[in-house]
């Protein structure tokens, strides 16, 4: 008998849809393994069985009888637990006021009963003895712990609900190995007790380690389940691509131009928080490719040649020159450019018409103290028309625009004068299908013109069309390089989801 069943759920935000078809069986004592690539619907799936997400349509039964889980409160009442892959700490509380915070012991009902609160924490932090590292302690306020530590409390949290049914959302991904053997540990026992159990894991290591069954969502469908006993990495990985169309090169391989000519940037042992011993040479006019699973250290290494992150050891040439790159100020002048998919906090200046959010970095690059609007209008116009950017006029508020058009905009302000290396930090997240399109036309003709393009994208059509080359990420470091034939959508997989 199946303890929590979904059947045929689905949900969409408007025109996205983040689920079509949602399938998953969970039985009592069995850690079920949910797989798909990013953006697949696995999280989706997840929080509506938590009741943080209310499904448009689709069935869930609990122990074979119908339920509405009506919220979290609901799916707590009903003694399902999670774990949240964007961590839902109190940062201002300690320890063990977060391990409790659901359910905070108190005396007469308005202050917290701090013996029973030590008591009950303690439970849980002693499951992790000896992983937890330097500075945990249950009195710690969660803000002055490391990243792995925040983790362990958030997983210590979900136990702490002692909820028949635990769902676990990629709870391993800032462990180090002894924290995941123990973590798993705690895991068995809990399927010994009989509970169920989702785990949502990018490491293929850790599914074949933990798992009993696995379910594929692709393209926010499920696709398949398998008894972990009967499949293999190869197959499961088959299931996510899809099709055998899927497993061809998408395009053909780099120009002979741009494959014999002198690096523009090469980078070699860049090493800083998030990424380590990073080595690559782009030539003008090359689109590079960083892929991988979505926090691998990408992010963190274009950031560092933009100098907007602090690099401890390793190299940065231009031009065949050594660089120091202390600055996103010191970047602009040599040459850089960076065009972030988080426009809250890297591109759009709130509040400010077009012409200043588009104008700002020919500004810096120029020096300039003084420019009237009419010449700034005359430097703008040319590049918001190169992307078809969609605006009543330069001076009305960058917030009156489209999420599509306000990144068109920020990548705009990057076009007046021409940059030598353009670095596009998953650039088209949040933006429509037609955005995309001009985005990477012009990309595109941005690389025929000999600029260098580096492209971390967490789709991975954008990168297997639009890259000459692709370098995939795994635990912060380069795993692998595809290139010519060897760039499909299979091999990216099998070098993302493969043990780091």
């Amino acid at each position: 008998m199946s303890k929590l069943k979904l059947s045929g759920v689905s949900k969409a935000y408007g025109a996205t849809v983040a689920l079509r078809r949602g399938d998953l069986e969970v039985a009592a004592g069995e850690v079920h393994v949910l797989i798909g690539s990013n953006g697949s619907g696995k999280s989706t799936l997840c929080k509506i069985a938590a009741g943080t997400v209310r499904p448009d349509s689709g069935d869930i039964l609990l122990d074979d009888e119908p339920v509405v889980i009506s919220g979290p409160r609901g799916a707590k009442a009903l003694g399902i637990g999670i774990f949240y892959q964007e961590l839902s700490l109190a940062a201002h509380r300690t320890v063990e006021e977060n391990i409790c915070l659901p359910d905070l012991p108190l005396k007469a009902g308005l202050f917290i009963n701090r013996a029973e609160l030590g008591a009950r924490a303690a439970r849980y932090i002693a499951l992790f003895d000896g992983v937890t590292g330097e500075g945990f302690a249950a009195e710690t306020p969660v803000g002055e712990l490391r990243p792995d530590q925040r983790q362990l409390v958030e997983i210590m949290k979900a136990l702490a609900t002692e909820a028949p049914i635990l769902i676990f959302d990629e709870p391993t991904s800032a462990l180090d190995r002894a924290q995941v053997d123990r973590f798993f540990d705690i895991l068995r026992n809990l399927k010994a007790a009989g509970r169920a159990m989702v785990f949502i894991s990018h490491r293929m290591d850790e599914i074949f380690a933990i798992g009993d069954r696995v379910t594929v969502i692709r393209e926010g469908e499920t696709v398949g389940t398998a008894r972990i006993s009967e499949t293999d990495q190869s197959s499961i990985i088959r299931l996510m691509v899809g099709s055998r169309e899927d497993l061809a090169p998408p395009s053909a391989a780099p120009a002979a131009s741009i494959t014999t000519a002198p690096s523009l940037l090469s980078v070699r042992g860049l090493t800083g928080q998030g990424f380590s011993d990073v080595s690559f040479d782009i030539a003008p006019g090359e689109i590079l490719g960083f892929g991988g699973l979505h926090g691998q250290g990408q992010s963190a290494v274009l950031r560092a040649l933009f100098g907007a992150r602090s690099v401890s050891s390793g190299e940065i040439r231009l031009k065949g020159e050594t660089r120091n790159v202390p600055s996103p100020r010191e970047a602009i002048r040599q040459g850089f450019a960076y065009v972030s998919g988080d426009r809250g906090r890297d591109g759009v200046i709130q509040g400010r018409p077009i012409l200043e959010n588009v104008t700002p970095i020919h500004y810096l690059r120029t020096r300039l103290l003084l420019a009237s609007p009419v010449a700034l209008a005359g430097k703008a116009t040319p590049a918001l028309e190169a992307l078809r950017t969609k605006y009543a006029s330069l001076s009305a508020p960058i917030n009156s625009l489209s999420g599509g058009n306000q990144q068109k905009v920020v990548i705009a302000r990057w076009l007046i004068d021409r940059p030598d290396i353009l670095l596009l930090d998953d650039p088209t997240k949040g933006i429509d299908l037609a955005a995309k399109s001009d985005l990477f036309t012009l990309v595109r003709k941005l690389a025929d013109e000999g600029v260098a393009i580096v492209l971390y994208s967490s789709e991975d059509a954008e990168l297997l069309n639009n890259s000459d080359r692709i370098l995939v990420f795994n635990g912060g470091s380069v795993t692998r390089e595809l290139k010519g034939a060897d760039r499909t959508r299979y091999n990216l997989y099998h070098a993302a989801y493969e043990a780091a």
